[in-house]
């Protein structure tokens, strides 16, 4: 319960300072502060999680949003999102998109962020003789990476975000697609 009030009071202070609009988020956070504030603890708990699943899913549409559009001579499907919740082993937000080239090779571009397994991966990537005992590193502007002998690609970004570039194409193809990812867009720079 004190998490929770302690978590109602952090989002309230964090949209005060945003500027003032209305939307699914401060609604839901307005609606835990009136059931706060009436004294509906377990109503205002569950206009909180709805807050934070609705920021959520902002966060997987973002990262969405910093995947490329597709290369010359390749075909892009929609990219996907989609984020699962808070707790649990497999938390966080994800997002997806395949190319094709006019030969029917694919390269698919899967992010996820903020999820428990980044941060154990983080150990990893951050060693480069443990990284690199996984592939070869590589540079992808200003982050490091890991190719595989297939190509396929592992980038960390913000230590939170994992980048994985993989499919059946050739590794050049894969480390074009790589480059072509908006990783500013993704850490929010």
């Amino acid at each position: 319960m004190r998490r929770s009030i302690l978590l109602a009071a952090t989002l309230i202070t964090a949209m005060a300072a945003a500027p003032a609009r209305a939307d699914d988020v401060s609604d839901a956070i307005a609606a835990a502060q009136r059931a706060y504030q009436g004294g509906k603890v377990q109503d205002a708990q569950t206009a909180l999680q709805e807050a934070l699943q609705l920021l959520a899913q902002r966060a997987a549409a973002a990262l969405a949003a910093a995947l490329p559009n597709a290369l010359p001579g390749w075909t892009a499907e929609e990219a996907t999102s989609n984020t699962s919740g808070m707790t649990g082993l497999f938390g966080g937000s994800t997002a997806s998109r395949s190319y094709r080239n006019a030969q029917d090779q694919m390269v698919e571009i899967q992010v996820m962020s903020d999820n428990p397994l980044i941060a154990q991966l983080a150990a990893v990537m951050a060693n480069p003789m443990l990284a690199g005992a996984m592939g070869r590193l590589v540079r992808i502007g200003e982050q490091r990476a890991i190719q595989s002998n297939d190509g396929n690609i592992q980038m960390l970004v913000d230590n939170r975000i994992l980048v994985q570039v993989q499919g059946d194409a050739p590794p050049e193809a894969k480390m074009a697609y790589a480059r072509a990812i908006n990783v500013a867009r993704l850490s929010g720079r």
